[in-house]
């Protein structure tokens, strides 16, 4: 049996920053274990510039962002293993974990940091009709196979979704010489940022089709078209609408899903809306002494905010093996209110708070001139003009302590409301 105060799952950014900052908070005998065979996670395949513009007020590639944070981890003698797949997390904060060089291992913790990140729906996942032919890619595949392996995974190219990791392609298949024919996206809005859709859609004139989708898929061996259609309100398609595209490869960039059969195995409770564990102000899942900390607890579109988030959960977890976490006093619960889908965290406990409160959320929809409006129980303590929200970027707040502290509050409510002209 190995024992370390800490150990971090999944050595991608969130896993990272978690590991490095438990370490600054005065931790030793750290632990990362990552199951690819190189360190930096979805970063690596990520060569566009656009990462680090809030962390390290610079523009850098995913990979040049990941190094920073691996070279750092070297440096403090953080322990780490690749190629390691971790089996089972017991409620107890034991581990049981697999790798080709020291077969199977049994590792304790006094504290975990779930980091597992995210993955992507296949075309399984949303029951696209039509033939099995070669073509069909997630669009992270795609990616990695372009970027990373050096395939160039098509020439004529249909991408459905919106998502970030679609978006970014449509450019990155265009650069390599791939002619994009359109990016359709079931939704009346894009799921992915504007200057994503700007940057890699309207720069290359590819069409960005709303409120579309794909209805069948052709060819035997390798895609041969695929015919698209409008959809009304229910996202049904509409008859009479229907378009073939003749094209060689399908992208699909249809949204992403926590990793979490771990948390699953564990008994952490999860979110039916994150699908992420539910979590408290110090990313704390449902068992004591277990976090858990970026895109595993809900998909980010910065990864600047995973580290954010990421090196509270680092802090929190140092501060549990320490005993410095409080785990008694007044909680507060979280409470979506009209036009927000869900915040994190949802649960607060007032002690652990230092300054101020952060809370993040997504809308449900577009929408133009509001007000978010945040409430302790029913008594509004702050307000914040937005011209434009979109479900593709999250939002966040802050709550000074004073407005939370001594008002024996049970819960905190975020909504939107029409600005008054």
């Amino acid at each position: 049996m190995l024992n370390y105060n800490i150990v971090v799952i999944g050595g991608g950014p969130a896993g990272l920053a978690a590991a490095i900052e438990a370490k600054k908070n005065g931790v030793d005998n750290i632990l990362v274990i990552e199951r690819d065979r190189e360190l930096g996670g979805i970063l690596q395949q990520c060569i566009h510039n656009g990462f680090g513009l809030h962390v390290f007020k610079e523009e850098l590639t995913g990979p040049e962002y990941a190094e920073r944070f691996i070279e750092e981890l070297k440096e403090m003698g953080i322990d780490y293993k690749l190629d390691t797949m971790v089996l089972s997390v017991g409620e107890d904060k034991s581990l049981a974990v697999i790798n080709t060089t020291d077969g199977f291992m049994r590792i304790k913790a006094k504290a975990i940091v779930m980091a597992m990140g995210c993955r992507e729906r296949t075309r399984g996942a949303i029951n696209i009709p039509g033939e099995r032919p070669a073509g069909v890619f997630t669009a992270g595949t795609a990616q990695r196979f372009v970027n990373m392996e050096g395939y160039m995974v098509g020439k004529k190219v249909v991408i459905l979704g919106s998502g970030d990791i679609g978006l970014i392609m449509a450019r990155r298949m265009t650069l390599e010489g791939a002619q994009v024919e359109a990016v359709v996206e079931l939704m009346p809005y894009s799921g992915g940022l504007s200057r994503n859709i700007v940057q890699c859609l309207d720069d290359f004139n590819i069409p960005l089709l709303l409120s579309h989708t794909v209805m069948d898929i052709e060819g035997k061996d390798r895609v041969k078209a695929v015919t698209i259609a409008k959809v009304d309100e229910s996202r049904r398609p509409i008859k009479g609408t229907e378009r073939r595209i003749e094209c060689d490869t399908l992208l699909l960039s249809v949204g992403l899903i926590p990793e979490n059969e771990l948390s699953i195995n564990a008994g952490i409770e999860l979110s039916p809306v994150t699908s992420g564990p539910v979590v408290n102000e110090s990313m704390e899942t449902s068992i004591e002494g277990i976090f858990a900390c970026g895109n595993v607890v809900h998909v980010h579109d910065l990864v600047d905010w995973v580290t954010e988030e990421s090196r509270r959960a680092g802090r929190s977890a140092a501060k549990y093996v320490q005993h410095q976490l409080k785990s008694n006093g007044v909680t507060l619960t979280t409470t979506p209110g009209e036009g927000i889908r869900y915040i994190v965290p949802q649960k607060i406990r007032i002690d652990n708070i230092e300054k101020t409160l952060d809370l993040y959320m997504r809308v449900d929809n577009v929408y133009h001139n509001m007000r978010m409006v945040v409430k302790v129980d029913d008594i509004e303590v702050k307000k914040i003009k937005k011209m434009h929200v979109a479900p593709g970027e999250m939002e966040s707040v802050k709550i000074a302590l004073k407005d939370i502290e001594g008002k024996d509050a049970k819960n905190i409510t975020v909504e939107l409301q029409r600005e008054e002209a």
